[in-house]
């Protein structure tokens, strides 16, 4: 099944130029079950990314579009009265999905934002009292606009916690900005029609194998300290949560198997941990007033710590 894996892969990224390592990621936080937090400007290609990896799993699509006015029950569904059979029907909201973009996740009050913790966190639905099951492929990426604050509601803590990876959507390099102009303007891309690569079945049973991957003792311990070190550093008011070092560890797993292997290197700890702790700590006051970013602090901190031999 990896060979599978792999023309998946080559695929996804003939369709999404620019963006190599961001599409592994992506592809690594589906296969260990998690979700993903996207951060990018406008017209970076975010939503194309997320469709055209529906599109090559053959699963179902939903997206939302996030604004001051949405409720929760825009996103779960609701219980209506049909008048003509004299009973409760419920509706289901779009949250019933394979892959679900929440696009610009941001600009929705918190309640609205929380109706989708417990989708994220359990994979399933109360509707008045009742509860419904996801499908077992059940992925949520949700976009933010890094540059507009005005009107936006920040999200709190507990539902970043919630995400696997938060990754950064930049600008692709000039030739392949160059490519895509041309390709769109010779009219070239937009009408391949998708085709599907990966059924949903076989790539569930990938996700089974890749749970099978090796974390090593020495692996692990060199995981926990990375985790640990969070909480002790002067540049990290709130260190990472210990559902931040299962992230990793699954993270990794999914890495591992995607580079072709069924043990985790602690080269795949380096890969996956600023992804995945960068929205699930806060720095200090006085590192924010210096400029210094996240990532710095991560790679400073993950570079600390004594690689096992």
């Amino acid at each position: 099944m990896r060979q599978e894996l792999t023309s998946f892969l080559e695929s996804y990224e003939k369709r999404i130029l620019g963006q190599k390592l961001n599409l592994r990621l992506l592809l690594s936080a589906i296969l260990a079950g998690g979700h993903v937090l996207l951060e990018g400007v406008p017209g970076t290609g975010k939503t194309q990314m997320v469709r055209t990896l529906s599109g090559l799993l053959g699963g179902d699509f939903n997206r939302i579009q996030f604004t001051p006015d949405l409720l929760p029950s825009d996103i779960t569904g609701s219980m209506i009265y049909n008048m003509k059979e004299g009973s409760f029907q419920t509706l289901k909201g779009p949250i019933f999905t394979n892959i679900l973009l929440a696009d610009e996740i941001n600009r929705t009050p918190a309640k609205t934002q929380a109706a989708l913790l417990e989708a994220m966190e359990e994979s399933q639905v109360t509707i008045q009292g009742e509860t419904y099951q996801l499908p077992e492929v059940f992925f949520v990426v949700a976009t933010q606009n890094p540059i507009e604050f005005e009107g936006t509601y920040p999200l709190p803590e507990a539902q970043q916690d919630r995400f696997l990876f938060k990754l950064y959507i930049d600008f692709p390099a000039f030739d392949e900005e160059k490519l895509v102009l041309k390709q769109v303007i010779e009219n070239h891309a937009g009408n391949r029609p998708l085709q599907e690569v990966l059924d949903l079945p076989t790539f569930s049973a990938i996700r089974k194998e890749v749970r099978e991957v090796t974390v090593g003792e020495n692996v692990l311990d060199y995981m926990m300290k990375i985790v640990r070190k969070s909480r002790e550093t002067e540049a990290i008011r709130f260190g990472a949560s210990t559902r931040a070092g299962i992230s990793i560890g699954k993270a990794a797993q999914a890495w591992a198997y995607l580079s072709g292997r069924d043990y985790v290197t602690p080269d795949d700890i380096k890969m996956v941990a600023k992804p995945a702790l960068r929205h699930r700590i806060q720095l200090s006051p006085h590192i924010e007033l210096e400029g210094t970013t996240v990532d710095q602090i991560i790679e400073e901190l993950v570079g600390s710590v004594p690689v096992p031999r």
